[in-house]
């Protein structure tokens, strides 16, 4: 059976609501303007300390104050799970990729924290083995090596990483394995120009992608 690597923001979760929450009161705090939910979903995918650095340009605050803003974003971060919701047939997908014997793990750029955190409030951290976020290693995606970390947790087998973001590609290309793309997430770019083996727009396919992809290439 396959080791299957999900991304988690944009991919299993749209978290957008919640980070534009915690964005705005820090920004609010800051007695600056909001910014709105269509920039949130612009700016993230690379990692916290890379929204912050957006979201405080955006409201042209310095970088002298990177740092400072940085660490009253992350405090809030834990909490932000109550207006975060699962992409459609997610968790009947994981469910079936479970009993088909696969072993699941996460690779996000999210910090490790706030990724268990609101996992365990959806009350699906069960379905992982093993989860990687932006701040368990010096680097993050697109360098491959989170990803790899999370294949190597998972022990032997076949390796697929499923994500839907540009970063997503990069990494999985730079990685070398198969990249599963979700069409419906945060993704900046048409799909065409996006490096991926499939792509999808609904969950209830996952399960049946993943069986082609293991029989086309003789790997089950």
């Amino acid at each position: 059976m396959a080791r299957i690597v999900f991304d988690l923001d944009g991919t299993l979760i749209d978290s957008a609501s919640d980070i534009h929450g915690i964005a705005n009161a820090v920004l609010v705090q800051e007695g600056c303007e909001r910014i709105t939910l269509e920039q949130t979903r612009d700016f993230v995918g690379n990692g916290a300390g890379v929204f912050v650095a957006k979201m405080r340009a955006a409201r042209g605050i310095g970088e002298s104050e990177q740092a400072r803003l940085y660490a009253d974003f992350v405090a809030l971060y834990d909490d932000a799970v109550e207006l975060t919701l699962t992409y459609p047939g997610v968790v009947s997908a994981l469910e079936a990729l479970k009993a088909d014997g696969h072993r699941l793990g996460i690779c996000t750029n999210k910090p490790i924290s706030p990724c268990r955190a609101v996992l365990k409030h959806l009350k699906m951290d069960h379905y992982f083995d093993t989860m990687w976020g932006g701040d368990s290693l010096a680097v993050h995606k697109p360098d491959p090596a989170p990803l790899h970390a999370a294949f190597a947790a998972l022990g032997e087998g076949p390796q697929l990483f499923v994500g839907d973001s540009d970063v997503d590609a990069e990494t999985g290309q730079r990685a070398g394995v198969p990249f599963l793309l979700y069409t419906q997430g945060y993704r900046k770019r048409a799909v065409e120009e996006m490096p991926h083996t499939v792509a999808f727009d609904d969950f209830a396919d996952l399960s049946g992608l993943v069986q082609t992809l293991l029989i086309a290439a003789q790997i089950r």
